[in-house]
């Protein structure tokens, strides 16, 4: 079993910062996909980022250069930093990990981006 807690979500102005985070606990051996989706309202789940065991990463292409994936995995831990946010950024965010060919998901964590 493995469980997934996201943090880090919020309200934040255009322009502004936010940094989620989504620590992995469970029966882990060995993580190779680690990654960020959202969903807004009215519209499909939509991968924003990942990052593979190897530190590869790939982005959506509305969200390069301003938000940045990385992944601790001593603490099997996996974050997005998010900068110049806009409020089309506005969606629930979901962790999501691949674990041995298994996908694992968050329960989600809200980001408003609002002025």
């Amino acid at each position: 079993q493995v469980q997934l807690v996201e943090s880090g979500g919020g309200l934040v102005q255009p322009g502004g910062s936010l940094r989620l985070s989504c620590a992995a606990s469970g029966s882990i051996f060995s993580i190779n996909v680690m990654g960020w989706y959202r969903q807004a309202p009215g519209k499909e789940r939509e991968l924003v980022a990942v990052i593979i065991s190897g530190g590869h990463t790939n982005y959506k292409d509305s969200v390069k250069g301003r938000f940045n994936i990385s992944r601790d995995n001593a603490k099997k831990t996996v974050y997005l930093q998010m900068n110049s946010q806009k409020p089309e950024d506005t969606a629930v965010y979901y962790c999501n990990i691949n674990e041995r060919g298994t996908n694992y998901w968050g329960q989600g964590t809200q980001v408003t981006v609002s002025s």
